[in-house]
């Protein structure tokens, strides 16, 4: 559901409208011919999404690079189902290019939850603990044969300096704008940080758009085309973006996560949030507010772990 900063040109992506998808669920999928279609609100980037009457989705990927998703969600996703303890999507029809639209879509279950948002999370270290649980689960699942780190997700799970070119150029860009100097240092220490090289699945997008609220508890993790197996560090990234600072401990403590995959996570979570802000920081039609409320998230719990870190 993220609009992520991408490796290089920004994909080329198109519209599809409510019309070109009913044709293509009557061409394709008849039994489903008969209802209705309209789009989701707040519908995604990465997919475009569509309500297929009241219990399916469709989703249609933007652009070809977002289309290399579809197969392994279509794969993965009724193997990853059983064995983590919160739903995710479960895919019931795989669509091919038709009615002028070029890439193969997806018709899933519906799952039922409004997105993660500070003010809709009823009890902040809970929810923490809950998405972590979720976490845990999925690092157990055997990873024989899973999509390693490649195009089809942008290189999530693995190495951060993928991203270095990215991030040097949004500290250019941000110089006079934020604490160029400690977010530097930040993400030296990220880069400095080694894996073990114990692979393990990842969701790969561990954003607020992509965790859904019941009640203001934790109900579904949705958006799995950038998930694979290697380092599972990427998924920490939401300790900065959306936890709350008892959240976040909780939220460590429940992972066992050790100072350098937090360190790693830490980069990841700043890396995005860096580029982003550089989009938009200075730009009267734009707002980094958002963003630079996450970098002091980043900013303070870093200089308040520095005293009791070991001395590299």
């Amino acid at each position: 559901m993220s609009n992520t900063p991408h490796l290089g040109p920004a994909p080329q992506r198109i519209a599809v409208d409510a019309d070109q998808v009913r044709r293509l669920v009557a061409d394709q999928f008849p039994q489903w011919a008969g209802l209705p279609v309209r789009p989701v609100a707040n519908g995604g980037w990465d997919n475009c999404t569509f309500h297929l009457g009241s219990r399916m989705s469709v989703r249609l990927p933007s652009a070809s690079e977002y289309a290399l998703a579809v197969d392994k969600e279509h794969r993965w996703l009724p193997a990853l189902a059983p064995q983590l303890p919160l739903p995710i999507p479960t895919p019931l029809g795989r669509g091919e290019p038709g009615a002028g639209y070029p890439y193969p879509w997806s018709v899933h279950q519906w799952l039922d939850g409004e997105p993660a948002s500070a003010d809709r999370i009823a009890d902040p270290v809970r929810f923490a603990l809950d998405l972590a649980g979720f976490l845990a689960a999925l690092r157990t699942v055997d990873t024989t044969d899973g999509p390693l780190p490649a195009k089809h997700n942008w290189f999530r799970g693995g190495t951060l300096r993928t991203y270095d070119g990215l991030a040097q150029r949004a500290l250019t860009a941000l110089d006079g704008h934020v604490d160029i100097d400690l977010a530097r240092e930040i993400w030296q220490s990220a880069l400095d940080a080694r894996w073990d090289g114990t692979k393990t699945w990842f969701h790969g997008d561990v954003a607020q758009g992509n965790l859904l609220l019941l009640d203001g508890k934790l109900a579904a993790v949705i958006d799995f085309g950038t998930c694979g197996v290697g380092d599972p560090a990427c998924d920490l990234a939401i300790a900065w973006t959306l936890l709350t600072a008892d959240g976040r401990q909780a939220f460590r403590e429940r992972l066992s996560v050790d100072e350098a995959t937090w360190a790693r996570g830490r980069g990841w979570a700043l890396w995005k949030t860096l580029v982003t802000c550089s989009y938009t920081v200075g730009d009267a039609n734009g707002s980094a507010a958002d963003e630079l409320r996450i970098l002091d998230e980043i900013f303070s719990e870093y200089t308040a772990g520095a005293a009791i870190r070991p001395k590299p």
